[in-house]
């Protein structure tokens, strides 16, 4: 048995990079800043930063390039990946990735979002999360993205924290 599962909360360090690649699939890359705070012996408080490079793609990528800004804190869940390749100079390169499957913008509303701003869903309909936060998971297909119209999915703190009428039968 094997699991490849990383979870992260952290303040995104630049905007996303976002590339197309042919045959329409796009790319977003940014990194993400996670700290650690803890009490040395002297009971000094210490910090140690860690950074991580995020890889989102298809219309995961779209989202985090429309919604994600330098600063936001985020939640991240996927998976590491690390590959090799040659540089200009011959030298051989190295570099560990967090491919996204799920992104989640967490605190303050940002008045650049949409009205209807939250993204939630591999199944293809749309659910509050568990907090009114904005979410976005990946498509459910691996083998073919699904239609905007399907994976791009809308629901807003205000609907799950709405006072209308709901159907609770208590």
């Amino acid at each position: 048995m094997a699991l490849n599962k990383v979870l992260l909360i952290g303040n995104v360090g630049r905007d996303p990079e976002i590339r197309h690649l042919e045959g329409g699939a796009s790319v977003a890359s940014f990194s993400l800043a996670t700290t650690e705070r803890f009490r040395d012996r002297n009971g000094e408080t210490k910090e140690i930063t860690e950074w991580h490079n995020i890889v989102a793609w298809r219309q995961l990528a779209d989202l985090a390039g429309r919604f994600i800004k330098k600063g936001s804190q985020i939640y991240v869940e996927g998976r590491i990946r690390s590959r090799s390749w040659d540089d200009a100079n011959g030298q051989k390169r190295y570099i560990t990735e967090i491919l996204a499957d799920t992104i989640q913008l967490l605190g303050r509303r940002d008045d650049t979002l949409p009205r209807d701003g939250a993204w939630d869903d591999s199944a293809g309909t749309s659910r509050p999360s568990d907090s009114p936060a904005h979410h976005v998971t990946k498509p459910a297909s691996k083998s073919a993205p699904q239609p905007a119209s399907q994976s791009e999915q809308f629901v807003t703190s205000d609907d799950i924290m709405s006072d209308g009428p709901d159907d609770l039968p208590f």
